[in-house]
């Protein structure tokens, strides 16, 4: 490796200032690019494939040939025109603070293992909080994304609701404990689901409330769900819902499952950025009087893959169900060791890049960004709905706009044409069984002339359609 790599670290400068010449000019072009790639992935793997070699390479000739053979199957999603998935982009600071997050190398494991990791996690976790104007005394994981903050929230509430009906699951496990209830809506995001088979509760818990045309949780339904047994029981509201963008009542959620003793978890996994918008923020009134709530700043705090974020009201909960302890363990007293409050060991320093997204953009300018991607959602609505046969079939309340044509056969018709053409992408779904197209606006890089340059591309497709 000596003869590559020669004495010590000499020849990382040189390897990291080729990446970032390549890394600016990929960011550069993207206007230019198609959103979708073009490559095949017998053209990757022709790329990328053959026999591992016997020796080393010069590490900027692998950079360089590794660019070279990847970009042909680049998502351009950094870019202003990419809309599916709820995909936010990168703000500045954040993809540089990511950059000396993998430089830095620092195992944010805990207190000893990187100081520096801590205690900037410890800051970007109080800043969110106090964006989000949640209690003060909330405990923080960051963790991979919204997925693995509902495993690490609902483990915490796992915990709590039988530890109150004297059931230690940390000790006995789930074998014998009384069944737990998982009360939720109709058109919860399937990643509920996934934590509940993840935690050993079991879809067989899932009770399921009736929603509104938009989706939204019908208070009156959940009483009587909730009202139908009896039990330890977790209600799961939802901040966002990911075809309509609506909300659950969380104010009368939360009223409901107080009388009846339950804990409630928010999935907010791009909604509940709301709360910083003068404007959106009644959307989520109440949020603080939730017991745990589950988000991504990989979405609308617009901060590099990946990174979501579990905060929980009840600290002892959360601890006891993630702590870990071991005789090799130095203890650190008041210190935070994030193992202690995340299902990871060893883990990157996440909270780097939130603690730059946030440092660059002040409180203002998250706002502004979530408001500027609702401003286009609204504009790109009223467009596209003037098209002929295009209908909009939600009230276009946040970044989610949800629209088909006069049937199924044509919206996916003109829907592939769009994606084809490059000029941006977006996903299909389905919405009251008929084929629909969603659009999701979430990138701070998002402009006007994207959302022109979309709706334009939706008008030649309903053109070449017809």
């Amino acid at each position: 490796m000596s003869a590559v790599y020669g004495p010590g670290m000499t020849e990382m400068g040189r390897v990291l200032g080729r990446t970032a010449e390549i890394a600016a000019a990929y960011l550069a072009g993207l206007d230019e690019r198609d959103v979708f790639p073009t490559g095949t992935s017998q053209e990757l793997l022709d790329g990328l494939g053959g026999p591992l070699q016997p020796g080393p390479i010069d590490p900027t000739t692998v950079i360089e040939e590794l660019a070279a053979a990847l970009d042909s199957g680049l998502v351009a999603n950094a870019g202003g025109r990419y809309f599916g998935f709820v995909t936010g982009g990168a703000v500045p600071a954040s993809v540089a603070a990511d950059w000396l997050t993998a430089a830095w190398d620092q195992n944010a494991f805990s207190f000893v293992s990187s100081p520096a990791a801590s205690v900037v996690e410890e800051v970007a976790a109080n800043w969110v909080r106090d964006l989000l104007r949640l209690p003060e005394s909330v405990s923080t994981a960051f963790v991979t994304g919204c997925q693995m903050a509902h495993v690490t929230c609902l483990a915490a509430a796992r915990q709590a609701v039988l530890d109150a009906v004297g059931w230690d699951v940390g000790t006995s496990g789930l074998g014998g404990a009384p069944r737990i209830r998982v009360v939720t809506g109709e058109k919860r995001h399937v990643t509920v689901d996934r934590a509940v088979r993840l935690l050993g509760i079991g879809s067989d818990a899932l009770e399921l409330v009736a929603v509104d045309r938009a989706a939204r949780m019908i208070p009156e339904c959940l009483s009587d769900v909730l009202s139908a047994g009896e039990g330890p029981v977790i209600v799961v509201a939802q901040a966002g819902e990911v075809n309509t963008g609506s909300f659950d009542p969380l104010g009368a959620t939360i009223d409901v499952a107080r009388d009846h003793g339950a804990w409630v978890h928010v999935d907010g996994a791009f909604g509940i950025w709301a709360r910083v918008s003068a404007e959106l923020s009644e959307k989520v009134d109440r949020l603080e009087d939730a017991d745990s709530w589950a988000f991504d700043a990989h979405k609308w705090l617009n901060v590099p893959y990946d990174c979501g974020i579990a905060m929980c009201a009840h600290p002892d909960a959360h601890r006891a169900a993630m702590l870990y302890a071991a005789a090799y363990l130095m203890p650190t007293s008041a210190e935070r060791d994030a193992c202690d409050w995340t299902p990871d060991a060893s883990r990157r320093a996440r909270g780097i890049a939130v603690y730059a997204a946030l440092r660059s953009l002040g409180s203002e300018g998250v706002a502004a960004i979530v408001d500027r991607c609702c401003r286009h959602a609204r504009g790109f609505a009223a467009r596209v709905g003037a098209l002929p046969g295009a209908v909009i079939l939600n009230d276009v309340e946040l970044n989610q706009v949800l629209f088909r044509f006069s049937d199924d056969e044509t919206t996916e018709r003109v829907l592939n044409r769009v994606q084809r053409s490059g000029a941006a992408w977006m996903s299909g779904t389905t919405w009251e069984d008929r084929a629909a197209v969603r659009v999701s606006i979430s990138n701070w890089a998002t402009t006007d002339e994207d959302i022109a340059r979309t709706v334009e591309a939706f008008r030649t497709a309903v053109e070449e359609a017809g």
